[in-house]
């Protein structure tokens, strides 16, 4: 059987230990070009350069840009096909629908969707301390996206599916359960605190609340502490209960055909007079 070709891509560097783990663990069932941030470029969601620089690599190269920059660059610019893309292993979850289009790891597996090409969007968690601690390992999910990696070629998944998410945990995890992401985004808009103000962040906050608008005393909460809102085909329900989390997500900005739509535009038409007279046939 020939290997498929994966691109490995992330958004928290080139150097991030999560990327080397899922280098090591998908050279073992694939051939892996790596095409990854110079630079940590965590929350850019699918920010695109116009212009970037290139820096090779032991692995492949370095792109001074965003990830979505790192999935066109590879994809259009290189001479080699690819069966997956694969972005990841992101540092801490990705998890609600406004946080993964807030990721730049979820941004690389959309642009490359955008191209024609299956994405894999790899995130892992800790349990108790939110984003993993010092010195643990991304063994655990670099072993889970291998397991998947091997099992996607002749699934059919990509026929239904332009990308997945999948979130898994750092140690032992349950099952691998099917989710969506759940919609649950607000934002608090303050005044900045004096210790802010010193900190030279601006005289205005704008706090996104990716955590369900809970009154934690910390900015972080532990996922145990976060659990009762959650229902139970959520991501953020599967990361709770300490699961490996799988959604398959088609590319945004699908259009609605809806009657109330149809009507607006009727009455538009209509109502309206500031428009451009029609041409005059002389």
């Amino acid at each position: 059987m020939t290997r498929p070709h994966v691109l490995l891509t992330n958004d928290d560097g080139i150097d991030s230990p999560g990327l080397a783990a899922l280098y090591e663990e998908l050279r073992a069932v694939a051939d892996v070009t790596v095409v990854a941030p110079a630079d940590n470029q965590s929350g850019v969601g699918r920010s695109r350069s116009r212009a970037v620089d290139v820096d090779d690599h032991e692995w492949g190269y370095a792109v001074h840009g965003t990830p979505a920059d790192c999935a066109a660059y590879a994809l259009r610019g290189l001479e080699e096909s690819f069966d997956l893309v694969v972005s990841g292993c992101n540092l801490g979850p990705n998890c609600g629908e406004y946080l993964i289009g807030h990721s730049g790891t979820v941004g690389a597996a959309v642009e490359a969707a955008y191209l024609g090409a299956p994405a894999l969007a790899v995130s892992a968690y800790h349990r108790a301390d939110f984003f993993p601690p010092d010195g643990i390992t991304f063994d655990v999910p670099a072993t889970v996206t291998r397991e998947l990696v091997e099992r996607l070629p002749g699934s059919g998944v990509f026929d239904a599916a332009d990308y997945l998410g999948l979130n898994a945990p750092l140690e032992a995890h349950g099952d691998l359960r099917v989710t969506e992401p759940l919609a649950d985004y607000d934002v608090e808009v303050r005044e900045a605190t004096a210790d802010e103000r010193e900190q030279h962040e601006g005289a205005i906050r704008l706090e996104s609340d990716y955590w369900d608008r809970l009154d934690q005393p910390d900015r972080y909460p532990t996922l145990e502490r976060v659990a009762e809102p959650y229902p139970a085909w959520s991501d953020r329900a599967a990361v709770v209960d300490g699961d490996v989390s799988l959604s398959a997500l088609s590319i945004p900005q699908e259009p609605v055909h809806a009657h109330a739509i149809d009507d607006l535009v009727a009455t538009y038409n209509a109502e309206v007079s500031v428009r451009a007279p029609a041409a005059d046939d002389d």
